[in-house]
């Protein structure tokens, strides 16, 4: 049976083979190194959920929104990210770039990669006085830790009829990874995957994930 498929792409460490959000924070709040040690290693243990953390990170920063814009500019999208979205679209298939960084960044990178009309869900990043102040439009749906859970676009995408395939490299993409009917995986999501025996197919880059759409996504369309 042929189903058509949702590319749930992560964008920080992902689209981006950079995570631009960390180096953000790093270049703007260095002073703050320390205790954002402390605040992922809480995160990655569970013990503190994804927006608290964004909040946490965010609190000490000092940034203007033209300064954050230039220096977000200075980071690459992954070469092979275009031509694996035209050949998704070529097949019926749809890609959403789902992020719990922020919006401005997201939104700037695909409209200069051509890829403006794309659709995209990000945390919300305010400049105020000097400061960046996240919001989190995607809140009340999902897990209720999350900035953007990415297991309600998942689900959303799913009711749809479609075959959820999420792309990601981190531990923000486990709510995702777990809610979908696919996973693709590198750096600590896949090593997350890996621990609790979650089926996760291994990618260097976008032309992997293309590579395997033609693949192994063809051979599920089938079965």
């Amino acid at each position: 049976m042929t189903t058509r498929a949702a590319f749930l792409c992560d964008f920080d460490g992902t689209v981006s083979p950079a995570d631009i959000g960390a180096a953000l924070i790093r270049r703007f709040a260095p002073d703050a190194e320390p205790e954002r040690v402390t605040l992922l290693e809480r995160w990655a243990s569970g013990a503190l959920g994804h927006r608290e953390l964004t909040e946490a990170e965010c609190a000490p920063v000092r940034v203007t929104e033209a300064e954050a814009r230039a220096f977000a500019r200075g980071f690459a999208l992954d070469p092979h990210f275009p031509g694996f979205v035209a050949a998704a679209h070529s097949r019926g298939d749809v890609v959403m770039v789902v992020s719990e960084g922020f919006d401005f960044y997201v939104a700037d990178h695909l409209e200069r990669l051509g890829l403006a009309g794309l659709p995209w869900a990000a945390n919300h990043a305010r400049f105020a006085d000097g400061r960046l102040i996240p919001e989190f439009p995607w809140r009340l749906r999902g897990c209720g830790r999350c900035g953007n859970c990415k297991a309600q676009h998942a689900d959303s995408w799913r009711a749809r009829g479609y075959r959820v395939v999420t792309v990601g490299d981190g531990l923000s993409d486990r709510c995702g990874a777990e809610a979908s009917d696919q996973g693709l995986a590198r750096g600590s999501l896949l090593d997350w995957c890996r621990a609790r025996r979650m089926p996760a197919v291994a990618f260097h880059d976008f032309a992997d994930v293309e590579a395997w759409a033609r693949t192994g996504l063809a051979a599920a369309r089938e079965a």
